[in-house]
């Protein structure tokens, strides 16, 4: 995927105000639309001019642009690192669709929300055509939902509780330029969360019209890497790290969990490496809590170590004639590699 300037596409400097920009694409609108362009490529060009307009004419996506932007250049690869948009609320807008799969990337997911009854939250002219929520002039009368994606920690959603959320939150202000603020929020994080659910915020959402209720504010939820379990679904994996001497003739192994809990797990007599071991309901906690599955991974000691050494050269003595590990590998089904 290529990178988009769509400061150059519509001619202005990255310090342009909200009027500068306006200016800019109605000027090329007249230019390029395809209802009265004689100009050679009209529509590739006008569909350009309304992809940066529905940008740089939104405060919102401008401000995310603009972070992610810097440094970068027109036609260069580029892929939006993970968690770029952590901690930055838009307000979900709707767009008709129909732009580059560099805006997709970005900018996608910043939809309509459904409303109870199935109604959006979409206005009318907030799509391609008028290039965001500038073009309309038309205000419902509940506040517009809000939405930002937030990184907790694997403890945080094992155990829940109220945790501090501070969202960035992108002004258009009085000198016609973007400015971003900030606001805390205390959240409730109910235990057992996963990676992609949301959190509903009753009326942390837009300002409605004069008497009505204002819109709510949706967290979508992502977990930072843990450096010891990932989250599958519902269930928690790990490596299980063991002796060979407790993979070969059984043991009780300890388990620290990510919430401070130790569970005892019974490693069973001949464990192989790679082999699953699954505590049931030990998971992320929930209606039905998910499964921990254990990956069994046997650790040698080093044969460095004069005491180790001598076992080795033991086994190698008695079992090295009758045990031929790639011919066992096979029959298990295993195979020998590339």
């Amino acid at each position: 995927m290529d990178f988009k300037d769509y400061y150059s596409v519509l001619g202005v400097p990255r310090e342009a105000t909200a009027d500068d920009i306006k200016r800019a694409y109605r000027r090329l609108a007249r230019k390029y639309h395809p209802d009265v362009s004689k100009e050679a490529g009209a529509a590739a060009r006008m569909a350009e001019v309304n992809e940066a307009h529905a940008v740089l004419g939104d405060p919102e996506r401008r401000a995310a642009y603009d972070r992610i932007g810097r440094g970068h250049r027109a036609g260069e690869p580029f892929t939006p690192p993970p968690g770029w948009d952590d901690n930055f609320e838009f307000t979900s807008d709707d767009f008709d669709g129909g732009f580059s799969e560099f805006f997709e990337q970005l900018f996608g997911r910043v939809g309509a929300r459904p409303r109870p009854g199935g109604a959006s939250t979409r206005r009318p002219g907030a799509g391609a055509a008028s290039g965001g929520r500038q073009g309309a002039a038309f205000q419902e009368p509940r506040g517009e939902d809000h939405h930002a994606r937030i990184h907790l920690d694997l403890e945080d959603a094992l155990r829940g509780g109220t945790r501090r959320v501070t969202l960035q939150v992108p002004r258009l202000g009085a000198d016609g330029r973007v400015h971003l603020g900030e606001r805390t929020l205390e959240v409730r994080v109910p235990a057992g969360l996963r990676p992609g659910q949301r959190i509903r915020l009753a009326g942390q959402g837009g300002a409605g019209a004069p008497g009505e209720p204002p819109g709510d504010l949706y967290l979508e939820v992502q977990l930072r890497p843990h450096p010891r379990f990932a989250v599958r679904g519902a269930d928690l994996v790990a490596d299980l790290p063991v002796a060979p001497w407790e993979a070969a003739l059984g043991a009780v192994v300890l388990v620290p969990l990510p919430d401070g809990e130790v569970l005892k797990v019974r490693v069973p007599a001949g464990a192989q490496g790679g082999q699953a071991l699954t505590v049931r309901g030990r998971g992320m906690p929930g209606a039905t809590p998910g499964d921990l599955e254990l990956v069994v991974r046997v650790w040698l000691p080093s044969a460095m170590d004069p005491r180790a050494r001598r076992h080795y050269e033991a086994m190698a003595s008695e079992l090295g004639s009758d045990f031929d590990a790639r011919r066992v590998a096979e029959a298990a089904g295993e195979g020998t590699g590339g």
